[in-house]
């Protein structure tokens, strides 16, 4: 039997009734819809589903964003066109289905031992033979030896001018046609399960009945009822947050403009939320402990949900999805970065905000995260000056190439990969009075960069940037708070003054009353330069804009640049950069003694451990103009609470999607290994007594085997060789 690709034909008047029948059960319609299902299928695969509108538009702007909310790209597999595509692919192969099968179901019947005896001699593979035997005891020799083949064998008896002739006809490999119902029935059971367990029954309870998208704010308790789906819901998927110590027992469903709840009726309870790691600090095991509570009978099981592991109870499958913060408590140091300002402790949680007024500005801390594990590749980080490392002698300090590299990533490196817990990290945003926010990520201990130990304290614009971290040395205590001190002192006027006059007793001996004077000024000048308060910058360029939209001022290595790119003429850059760089070195280093004094502490001593603090400050300083806020927050402790992430779905279309799986395998398998053969052998009498043998084999698909089978029967047979 040949498949056709056109549908079906009926009779009617109406031509355009009739032209939509056949279209619809036609396969090239059916192909041609399974084909825009694959498409489609590749864009959310490639596509990440179910995201927060500005995350695409923060990734891809708001041209490609609004394209792709356009035509629902961003929620594909539930989008209104692709459930129709879906319904009507279901539709079409079922048509197509019942187009192909009584014709399939008859010709499994059918051994067409009719075949005329002339009609042997136009297939591809025949044979012919003269046979001593008589021809109903050849008629049973060649029925048996087929039978014995595992072919089906029918006979048919035939009057011929010497008597009784015999039509033998056999067939093997019928179950290649019923492959072509598998497989297709398969689509249909996919497709329909598909339908069932996606969001067409929740969208439907919305068109068809009273419920709507919540797309407010507030407690999960203060959601009415119209925006809960019924405990007696047939099909769902959604999230639910559970923290350690709590219960929850609403699922969350994502829709395109909001949010429905689908409530449970038991409650999951998170005992422990179990983590286990690598030696590197990869996890390796997410796992929660959880207790159900049953609503209705008060019963309690307590179960574990591991990855890959669900747990099911009362037709809910529970999976543990991820993890999130169920609350942690952060206890964090504002410390000023050039304001001056004291120091003050803040305290908040995480999905929490905290206002914050300074210097009549009006900010707002959120709190937004909390990473009690980080892995950071610190291969390359641990490497010394000598090997390219990350330690950097300031005076030889390129001042135009080092612009390039300010606030950049906290462990670059492009060597084999050693892989470190680097330890908790936090993260905040600081929302000025406009709306604006900058967001934050700062590590709670300092981490091992080549020769010197450095705090990474992270900044982005948006979501779609990576963090670029500002690198801040400690001191001597392993502590932030001498550069924090350093920082301070060089916006304080005063400080950079006396940080001048120390310079000076040393500086000024054996020179001339004028060579002192000129070289207090050009000490006044770099220092002023650096600490981005010198005059002459109030026409510079901002480098960029902080909280509140308000311009950063131009200092550090930046503006001592600038500096030298317009007042300085090129051939003398080079030279005057050397000059500038190595006072700056012996400024700075008399503002960190200066600063120490003003703070209590001894002296700096100078040494191979001083000079690491002092290069990796000046970068640090001069990184530091880059920073768009007055202030950053060093974590000092938290209090952690955690929550898993279960996801939990009542599927009841998985078993037909099962099903599907199992007639596609089958139907494939039928189709691809499984040929359909069949054999005719007419044998007619002769007149002498024997018998005259004409055989011939048909089969779906012309192969090198099939060739083979047929030399082997007919050698059997007929003993004759084709």
């Amino acid at each position: 039997m040949t498949v056709s690709t056109q549908g079906i034909e009926i009779k009617t008047r109406r031509a355009w009734v009739r032209q939509a029948m056949e279209l619809l059960s036609s396969m090239r319609f059916a192909i041609s819809l399974l084909s825009i299902i694959s498409i489609a299928s590749v864009i959310g695969t490639v596509l990440k589903q179910n995201e927060p509108i500005n995350n695409y538009v923060n990734q891809f702007g708001p041209f490609w964003s609004e394209l792709f909310v356009t035509f629902s790209l961003h929620t594909i597999y539930s989008a209104w066109w692709f459930l129709l595509i879906l319904a009507f692919l279901v539709l079409s192969t079922s048509l197509c289905i019942a187009r192909h099968a009584p014709k399939i179901l008859v010709d499994w019947r059918v051994f067409k031992e009719g075949m005329r005896s002339q009609s042997l001699k136009a297939f591809g593979n025949r044979a012919s033979g003269a046979l001593s035997e008589p021809t109903l005891e050849a008629a049973a020799r060649v029925s048996r030896q087929l039978r014995a083949g595992g072919w089906r064998v029918k006979t048919q008896t035939r009057e011929t001018p010497h008597g009784q002739g015999v039509m033998v006809a056999a067939k093997a490999g019928a179950v290649n046609k019923v492959g072509y119902l598998a497989a297709h029935s398969a689509i249909v059971l996919i497709c329909i399960g598909a339908l069932f367990d996606g969001d067409m029954v929740v969208r439907a309870q919305m068109w068809l009945g009273d419920k709507t998208v919540f797309k407010g704010g507030g407690l999960i308790a203060d959601v009415p009822a119209e925006n809960r789906l019924s405990l007696n819901n047939p099909t769902f998927r959604g999230n639910m947050l559970v923290p350690e110590g709590a219960q929850a027992s609403t699922v969350i469903l994502s829709q395109p403009d909001g949010v429905v709840l689908q409530d449970l009726p038991f409650s999951i309870e998170l005992t422990k939320f179990v983590v286990e790691y690598y030696d590197t600090g990869m996890p390796k095991l997410f796992a929660s402990d959880i207790v159900i509570h049953d609503k209705e009978t008060g019963a309690q099981f307590a179960e574990r949900v591991e990855v890959n592991h669900p747990v099911s109870y009362r037709g809910v499958q529970i999976y543990q999805s991820s993890f999130d913060d169920g609350g942690s408590t952060v206890f964090a140091n504002a410390l000023p970065m050039g304001a001056l300002t004291k120091p003050f402790k803040i305290e908040g949680v995480i999905g929490s905000s905290v206002p914050l007024v300074r210097d009549n500005e009006q900010l707002t801390v959120e709190f937004t995260g909390l990473r009690v594990i980080n892995v950071e590749n610190m291969a390359g980080a641990k490497m010394g000056p000598d090997d390219g490392g990350s330690a950097t002698d300031v005076r030889a300090v390129d001042l135009g190439a080092r612009l390039k590299d300010h606030l950049g990533s906290g462990a670059k490196s492009t060597r084999e990969e050693e892989l470190l817990n680097v330890g908790p990290s936090f993260s905040y945003k600081l929302r000025d009075a406009s709306g604006q926010a900058i967001e934050f990520n700062n590590y709670m201990l300092p981490v091992g960069l080549g020769a010197q130990r450095a705090y990474l304290m992270g900044v982005r614009n948006t979501p779609a940037e990576p963090f670029r971290y500002l690198r801040i040395p400690v001191d001597e205590t392993d502590s932030i708070n001498g550069f924090i001190a350093l920082r301070s002192a060089l916006a304080d006027p005063s400080m950079r003054e006396k940080a001048v006059d120390r310079y000076m007793v040393e500086a000024a001996r054996g020179r001339t009353a004028a060579e002192r004077e000129n070289l207090r000024t050009s000490a006044t000048r770099i220092l002023g330069l650096f600490a981005g308060a010198d005059p002459w910058l109030d026409a510079a360029p901002s480098p960029g804009t902080g909280l509140n939209e308000r311009p950063l001022r131009l200092g550090g290595l930046s503006a001592m640049s600038y500096f030298l790119e317009q007042v300085v003429p090129e051939n003398d850059r080079e030279r005057t950069s050397d000059a500038m760089v190595t006072l700056l070195n012996a400024l700075i280093f008399d503002l960190i003694q200066e600063s120490r004094d003003a703070a209590g502490l001894a002296p700096l001593p100078r040494d191979e451990t001083a000079q690491a603090f002092l290069s990796q400050a000046v970068l640090a300083l001069s990184d530091s103009f880059f920073y768009p806020a007055p202030m950053t927050f060093a974590m000092d402790n938290f209090e952690h609470v955690q929550a898993s992430v279960f996801q939990l779905a009542r599927a009841p279309g998985k078993t037909v999607v099962y099903l599907g799986c199992l007639f596609l395998i089958i139907g494939i398998f039928a189709m691809l290994y499984v040929r359909d053969r069949r054999v005719w052998v007419w044998l007619s009498p002769r007149a002498d007594g024997g018998t005259e043998a004409e055989m011939a084999l048909s089969t779906n698909r012309r192969t090198l085997d099939g060739d083979r089978e047929f030399e082997q029967l007919s050698n059997r047979l007929l003993q004759v060789k084709p």
